[in-house]
């Protein structure tokens, strides 16, 4: 993880210019696989996700931000004096994030985003639901969202989530629970009880931090933007390794989740994306002044 540390008011144009190309590269490098595939109008059904779920462009990873209270000395002739959410700085010729009018515009926005990653964070973490939520989604349904075969097919498929118990808590992952999962699970998450649901051992919790520093803007230095991404990039390949889906052709193990030792694997990777999660979470929590 490479979150940057506290940075003084005003960076010299050496060093943020240096860390803009930094930024650059390596956000160039987490896109070029999806856009080289996007330019021969190709899929992945793993890696592709974060592109086409959440609907943010590479464009988004690849602009880099100082963040907020960081002035960037003599930046009044590059191009983000022309961006949006940008001022003048208090030093001559300095440019800095308009934190200020970022909130006027999008304080209902920030203040949701704040409530429900503080509501999280302050939950105690979960780690029993050991992936089901994929398995619900094909759950007694024979077309599914991915032209990807099922691993054990679609009747024992079927067995290992009535052998389960459901307990997802993410409304994101349960409104795609196919109708004859829906009642098997514990709780009816909705959009109106996010924050009161929301744990950080839930995968897609994690995933979505990387949508709640895109929501937040410029407000998040970029470095910590990537850093979200790159997690939610890593939960998502064991979210996958771990649904019923068969990916072996594309080059990925299963995690079989219906064995006792797919669950400890499951686990185990599960509290590692928990405790690089809280880290993000914190610093947005931070930014998002909750």
């Amino acid at each position: 993880m490479t979150i940057a540390p506290p940075e003084s008011p005003v960076l010299p144009a050496g060093v943020w210019r240096e860390r803009e190309a930094a930024h650059e590269a390596r956000a160039r490098a987490l896109t070029e696989a999806h856009r080289d595939r996007a330019a021969r109008r190709e899929t992945h059904p793993v890696e592709d996700f974060l592109f086409t779920y959440y609907s943010y462009k590479p464009a988004v990873l690849h602009r880099w931000h100082p963040g907020e209270g960081v002035e960037l000395a003599d930046a009044a002739a590059d191009a983000r004096a022309a961006w949006r959410w940008y001022r003048t700085g208090t030093s001559p010729r300095a440019l800095a994030v308009d934190g200020e009018g970022f909130r006027a515009d999008r304080g209902a926005l920030v203040a949701n985003v704040g409530r429900i990653l503080r509501a999280t964070a302050d939950r105690a973490p979960g780690f029993g639901c050991f992936g089901l939520h994929e398995w619900a989604m094909v759950y007694r349904q024979r077309e599914h969202r991915h032209p990807v075969p099922l691993r054990l097919g679609q009747e024992a498929t079927d067995a290992v989530v009535e052998s389960h118990d459901l307990r997802c808590t993410h409304f994101d992952a349960f409104r795609f629970f196919t109708p004859d999962a829906v009642p098997r699970n514990r709780v009816m998450p909705t959009r109106e009880s996010q924050s009161e649901l929301e744990q950080a051992g839930c995968l897609h919790a994690g995933m979505d931090l990387y949508k709640w520093a895109v929501k937040l803007g410029p407000l998040v230095p970029g470095e910590l933007m990537l850093d979200a991404f790159e997690l939610a990039r890593d939960i998502r390949v064991l979210d996958m390794r771990a649904s019923p889906y068969d990916l072996a052709d594309w080059g990925y193990d299963a995690v079989p989740i219906e064995t006792a030792e797919g669950k400890a694997e499951y686990v185990r990777s599960q509290r590692g994306f928990a405790e690089r999660g809280h880290v993000i979470r914190a610093a947005l929590v931070e930014i998002a002044g909750c």
